[in-house]
C-alpha cells in the first residue's frame, strides 16, 4: 500500500510528513531502550522486510498484496526500533526505486511504518494476555496483530482521503473498497507474520523479543565480538552462556537475498490493494510520477539489463542498503545513548 505522489493534496502530504517526523523522531530516542544485541537485528529485519514486499501475492479478483511488516518488526525487535526498520526501508524504496512518491514519503511512513507497527505491537501484546502462555502463542498473536494492522491501516488513508484527496470520490465506496480488500491482504500478512516468527521461535527463540520473559539475562556475542547481556527465552539452556549471532545473521542474510533475489521473481503483477481500489473508485489517474523516476533502479528495473536480472539485482541492492542503513541507524542510536 505504497501511496503515490498526486493521491493526496500538498497541504495533507505536508502534514502527514509533520506527523511521520516526530513519530520517527519519538521512535529514535526510545529505541536506544531496545537495542540490546547491538544493530544486527535490526539490519536484518529492515532487509527482510524489504525482501519479502517484494513478493505480491495474490489476493483475487486481479489484485495482489505484500507485507507490510509492522507486527512481524514489533515483536522481533520491539516498536520503536522496528518504527525505524520500517522507515529505512520505506526511505530506501521511495530513494532508490521509485517506489511511493517522495512528497508522499510521510504518509507512507505514517501508514506502514507506524499505524502498522503500533496497531500491530498493540492486537500482539494485548493477545498475548488472553491466549495460553505456550510458545506457538506468540506467532498466533502476532499473526493477529499483523491481521488487524493491515485493514487499519486502510482505513486511515481513507481518513486522509476525505481530508485532502485529489479527486472528489464516494468515501463510503473507497472505505468499503479499502476495508474489504485490505482484509484479505491481512490475511496474508497474518500467516507470513506467524510463520517467521515460528521459524524463528523453534531456532533462536532468545531473538524474538516478545517471547522474552522479564528477570532472566543472557550473554549475546555480537559480531565484533563484543558481550552484551540480554533478556533470555526460557528455552535458553544456560543464561550465562555467550550465545553467537554471526551464524544466524548470515542465514537471515542469505535469505533476504535469496526472497529479493530470486523469489521476487515469482511475484504477482496484479496491482496491489491500493492500486486495485484508486482505479475502481475511480481516482487512479491522480497519480503522478515520482521524482526519481529515471533513476538508475527506478521500478527494480536497469537500464540494458533482461527483467529477471535486473529484478535480482535492484533486490540484492535493495538488502545490501537496507541491511546497512538500518544497523547503521541503529549503532548511532545506541552510542547517543551510551554517551548520553
Amino acid at each position: 500500500m505504497h501511496v503515490p505522489d498526486g493521491f493526496l493534496d500538498l497541504t495533507t502530504s505536508v502534514a502527514t510528513a509533520g506527523i511521520a517526523v516526530g513519530a520517527v523522531g519519538l521512535a529514535l530516542r526510545r529505541a536506544g531502550r531496545e537495542v540490546e544485541a547491538g544493530p544486527a537485528m535490526p539490519g536484518l529485519v529492515s532487509a527482510f522486510v524489504f525482501a519479502v514486499q517484494m513478493v505480491n501475492f495474490p489476493v483475487g479478483a486481479g489484485t495482489s498484496g505484500h507485507l507490510m511488516g509492522g507486527a512481524l518488526a514489533a515483536a522481533l525487535v520491539g516498536p520503536a526500533t522496528a518504527v525505524v526498520c520500517l522507515t529505512v526501508v520505506l526511505l530506501v524504496q521511495a530513494l532508490l526505486f521509485a517506489d511511493g512518491g517522495l512528497t508522499a514519503l510521510g504518509t507512507n511512513v505514517l501508514l506502514i511504518a507506524v499505524v502498522t507497527v503500533l496497531v500491530g505491537h498493540a492486537v500482539t501484546r494485548g493477545a498475548q494476555r488472553v491466549l495460553p502462555r505456550r510458545p506457538g502463542s506468540v506467532a498466533l498473536a502476532a499473526g493477529l496483530g499483523g491481521l488487524v494492522s493491515v485493514p487499519v491501516a486502510a482505513l486511515v488513508f481513507v481518513g486522509l482521503y476525505a481530508v485532502g484527496g485529489a479527486v472528489p470520490v464516494d468515501l463510503g465506496h473507497l472505505a468499503a473498497a479499502m476495508l474489504g480488500w485490505h482484509l484479505l491482504i491481512g490475511v496474508g500478512e497474518a500467516v507470513i507474520t506467524g510463520a517467521v516468527l515460528s521459524a524463528v521461535l523453534a531456532s533462536r527463540p532468545d531473538l524474538v523479543r516478545v517471547a522474552r520473559p522479564s528477570g532472566r539475562r543472557l550473554v549475546v556475542v555480537g559480531a565484533d565480538g563484543a558481550r552484551t547481556a540480554v533478556a533470555a527465552s526460557p528455552s535458553a539452556e544456560d543464561a550465562g552462556a555467550p550465545v553467537p549471532l554471526r551464524r544466524p545473521a548470515g542465514a537471515a542474510l542469505l535469505v533476504c537475498l535469496v526472497v529479493a533475489g530470486g523469489v521476487s521473481l515469482l511475484a504477482s503483477g496484479s496491482p496491489d490493494g491500493l492500486e486495485h481500489v484508486a482505479a475502481a473508485v475511480g481516482f487512479e489517474g491522480a497519480a503522478s510520477s515520482s521524482a526519481v523516476s529515471s533513476g538508475p533502479l527506478a521500478d527494480y528495473a536497469v537500464a540494458g539489463v533482461p527483467g529477471p536480472l535486473a529484478v535480482t539485482i535492484a533486490g540484492v541492492a535493495g538488502v545490501a542498503a537496507t541491511s546497512l542503513v538500518g544497523a547503521g541507524a541503529v549503532r548511532l542510536v545506541a552510542r547517543r545513548r551510551a554517551h548520553g
